[in-house]
């Protein structure tokens, strides 16, 4: 399956080609036809979204059960590799490839923007309200919580278990094993690698495309520099290229690296921010806004808006678990790729509760400081007082919701300008930047990584070439779509590409349970006369005995 010398040494030459196939159509497409184009998929879109919003917000919450059940089950003991294998990277590295991987760069996009759109109305509250405020958190937790965090790890877990547990190649073909066996080889695991490799590079590139336009609102907003295709195009080459040379130095040195300093300058930010904002309003939303989340947690999972049917649902969370399942191949590999090593309880606990509790933390400073000054606006202007009357004017919002609904790049700028009009606030917006420069670097260089992992059948250090060749292939792709405005066209194909990612989900959940059920080590700590299978297992070899042999006893 991978060829051995030639053009393709070390790659398969199925996925390798047949996926850039894919790329470089639909690309064109996009490009040479993007009204066209946006019609087709936004009727499609819309089509799934309408009739398959039930099956989305019931398969989260079920794959967000099943990985809360593993937790604390006897199969968490599990590790991810040999019995006697320890992790490769420190926890501290480990969280911070996690974050940066997995939504650094969308909580820079969205810190701001999600609760200022939920705030300005939702239908739960009436809009800019004390109780929008609180809703805005509520829903932004619950879009940014442990729901997306348990679409990526049920593929990073599976994707694990079966490449360094059952030794099978480090792709999503190997997920399919316990049902077809060997034929993961040959065209069906072709298939399902070769849509892997086309929705992750689809993914990857729109996030560099819509990032650097917020780089460029950044430095307009401090620098006072134009917005401009030529500065955007340029933008993208200079991370691409940084993104190359790190991705070519390896996991274990420049993306680790990278991730860590992704870290250091949020916590610097985050710090900042705290100091100068409202601390005590911060503090105290995010104290009310996790409680808030947890205890209506099962009701928002399975609310469906079934009897009003506003649409509203369709423009957020049904809108969004496609979009994550969208990027659950991509950051679901690259969570293996790091993870191996730790226990199936490790991988749960760390990857599902710490990323989102850094979430909530991060929202709550960015997100609850703009509330605080549009929530100061709005009492200004109920105050205000004209000739003795009070202004009749209806509140259209403060600077940071009007700025966030002119342009949601905006956002995060005007709420460091509103924070502090000065120095500081500039400061803030270079660091932010600089933060979405380092991010955007970091997911292109994991994407990259995740692509030629694909392309080499799995194996975890790709040859050399293939890596420049995606890295350049990446950054054309997304300069091309971000030339012919074609950002939007793909954003919404990807809602399209959820349906069948979704079906894979549901798959790879059924397989690893029903592989982890007949693990020898899971099932020799039940006791006999509750074992699930027809042999039961010797305590010590881990062999199946027959079942009348089966009484002895386990703590003997």
């Amino acid at each position: 399956m991978r060829s051995e010398n030639g053009l393709f040494k070390g790659l398969n030459p199925t996925v390798t080609i047949g996926s850039k196939v894919i790329v470089i159509a639909f690309v064109i497409f996009c490009a040479v036809l993007p009204e066209q184009a946006g019609d087709i998929f936004q009727d499609i879109s819309a089509s799934v979204l309408n009739n398959a919003k039930w099956f989305y917000l019931g398969l989260v919450t079920a794959v967000l059960g099943f990985l809360l059940y593993l937790m604390v089950s006897r199969f968490g003991h599990i590790r991810l590799g040999k019995d006697d294998e320890r992790p490769e990277f420190s926890f501290i590295s480990w969280v911070s490839m996690l974050f940066s991987g997995g939504m650094g760069i969308g909580l820079i996009f969205w810190s701001v923007a999600e609760p200022m759109w939920h705030y300005a109305g939702n239908p739960f509250s009436e809009g800019m309200t004390d109780a929008a405020a609180g809703m805005a958190m509520r829903l932004t937790f619950f879009h940014w919580g442990l729901h997306p965090w348990a679409i990526f790890i049920i593929v990073a877990l599976a994707l694990a278990y079966f490449s360094y547990r059952k030794e099978l190649p480090l792709t999503l073909r190997s997920i399919l094993y316990p049902f077809i066996g060997d034929r993961i080889y040959g065209p069906i695991g072709h298939t399902v690698d070769i849509l892997t490799v086309a929705i992750t590079a689809f993914g990857v590139s729109q996030s560099l495309g819509l990032g650097v336009i917020q780089m460029n609102s950044g430095l307009k907003s401090v620098f006072g520099m134009e917005i401009s295709i030529g500065i955007q195009l340029t933008m993208i080459a200079v991370i691409m290229l940084l993104a190359i040379v790190s991705v070519m130095s390896g996991v274990g040195r420049g993306i680790r690296r990278l991730s860590e300093w992704n870290m250091l300058l949020s916590v610097v930010i985050v710090a900042i921010v705290l100091a100068i904002g409202p601390t005590r309003y911060i503090l105290n939303i995010l104290l009310e806004s996790t409680g808030d989340y947890a205890g209506n947690l099962i009701s928002m999972s399975l609310w469906s808006d079934a009897n009003a049917d506003s649409g509203w649902q369709n423009l957020w969370t049904a809108f969004y678990w496609p979009w994550w399942m969208t990027w659950a191949p991509f950051v679901g590999m690259f969570i293996a790729r790091i993870s191996r090593g730790r226990t199936i309880r490790e991988l749960i606990g760390g990857a599902l509760i710490v990323p989102t509790l850094i979430t909530f933390i991060w929202m709550s400073v960015f997100g609850g400081s703009a509330l605080f000054v549009e929530q100061q606006a709005r009492h200004v202007h109920e105050t205000a007082v004209v000739d003795g009357v009070v202004a009749a004017a209806k509140f259209d919002g403060g600077a940071v919701l009007q700025a966030t609904q002119e342009d949601t790049t905006l956002a995060l700028f005007t709420l460091f300008d509103a924070l502090d009009p000065g120095a500081l606030g500039s400061v803030l917006s270079i660091l932010a930047v600089l933060l979405l420069a380092t991010y955007f670097i970091t997911s292109a260089d994991s994407g990259t990584l995740v692509l030629c992992t694909l392309d080499s059948v799995g194996s975890p250090e790709p040859p050399r070439a293939i890596r420049v060749i995606w890295g350049l292939v990446i950054g054309c792709i997304a300069g091309a779509l971000l030339y012919a405005g074609g950002l939007k066209t793909i954003q919404t194909a990807s809602i399209i590409a959820g349906l069948p990612i979704s079906i894979f989900i549901l798959v790879m959940t059924l397989s690893l349970y029903r592989t982890l059920r007949r693990e020898p080590m899971a099932a020799a700590m039940l006791p006999p006369q509750v074992r699930p299978d027809d042999e039961a297992l010797d305590y010590h070899s881990g062999k199946p005995v027959p079942r009348e042999l089966s009484t002895i006893d386990l703590d003997a």
